[in-house]
């Protein structure tokens, strides 16, 4: 009887750390959503506040580099492997200066 016992609390342990089918996992998306969209909207010479409006409140503002904003997006979807994007951009005297990252604004 101890065995069967052990046996039994032994697969309900083991039953709680796989995955079972047919349950649903939520998407987890965190951080500014990225769209090459939005980065191809940003021209040199823009105003921090022209960017903010293109692509939203940045996500880390570098307390020591007010000149750096840098958006992050991680998206965690059931059964994949996480997905990151990072854009950085830089300002020099106020104004839009450079773009660093997974997106790049393309030459239209």
């Amino acid at each position: 009887m101890r065995k069967f016992l052990l046996l039994v609390t032994t697969v309900i342990f083991l039953a709680g750390c796989t995955q079972f089918p047919g349950v649903y996992k939520l998407d987890i998306p965190q951080g500014n959503i990225l769209s090459q969209e939005s980065v191809n909207q940003l021209k040199p010479g823009m105003t921090p506040r022209q960017v903010q409006f293109i692509m939203g409140t940045p996500i880390i503002e570098d307390t020591f580099n007010a000149n750096r904003w840098d958006y992050v997006y991680t998206m965690n979807k059931a059964g994949q492997t996480p997905t990151l994007s990072r854009v950085t951009i830089l300002f020099t005297n106020g104004l839009l200066s450079n773009i660093k990252g997974d997106y790049r604004p393309e030459n239209n």
